[in-house]
């Protein structure tokens, strides 16, 4: 049997407005094109499971237990749309980082797949019906390592461009709702595709 289809989404530069290490809720405003995308998204039967790389922790800017409040604000952000969220995940660790128990080398760090992979065990999800949408190659790498689709929300985020096959994002979008399109529009091809007679 199948697991349930869902879409990974970053969060920072890709849910979010991308204020660089921000634990203030208050803070927080969707990016362009997200109430949409995550509407739409929703509407089409996918799980949606954020998996954020947060560093800052490790670098010592905020205490871990900061994140709960972000964590909140997210979700009531969604529920006013109507969206519930299955996971948010995080990654708290930085190889260089300066708060010892955090600064180590992690399976969970993007670009490894291991909150993707961790998520799919726990909620039940396949992840090669699934999407990885985010903004930069990182999290493509992630995505693909993972056995998803991806697309880079292409929003200028990225600014080193180290690409490889790995690193090659299945599609690019401007923002989070034409990725939401991207993702019905490709739905549609491949249920035209599986109807089609042999």
């Amino acid at each position: 049997m199948t697991g349930d289809r869902a879409v990974f989404l970053d969060k920072d530069g890709t849910m979010i407005e991308d204020i660089p290490y921000n634990v203030d809720p208050a803070l927080m405003a969707l990016a362009p094109g997200a109430a949409e995308g995550l509407t739409r998204l929703h509407r089409l039967g996918y799980r949606l499971v954020v998996v954020s790389n947060q560093s800052g922790v490790a670098r010592g800017y905020f205490a871990e237990s900061a994140i709960a409040a972000v964590e909140d604000r997210l979700r009531s952000m969604l529920a006013e749309l109507g969206v519930p969220l299955t996971a948010f995940v995080y990654c708290p660790h930085h190889p260089e980082g300066s708060v010892a128990e955090y600064a180590i080398a992690c399976d969970c760090r993007k670009p490894a797949p291991g909150m993707l992979l961790r998520s799919a065990r726990e909620h039940g999800l396949d992840t090669a019906r699934s999407w990885l949408v985010g903004d930069i190659l990182d999290d493509i790498e992630a995505g693909r390592l993972a056995g998803c689709r991806t697309i880079l929300i292409d929003n200028g985020n990225e600014t080193e461009w180290v690409l490889s096959p790995g690193r090659e994002p299945h599609h690019r979008a401007a923002d989070l709702g034409q990725a939401a399109q991207i993702i019905e529009e490709a739905d549609a091809f491949d249920l035209r595709t599986r109807e089609a007679p042999r």
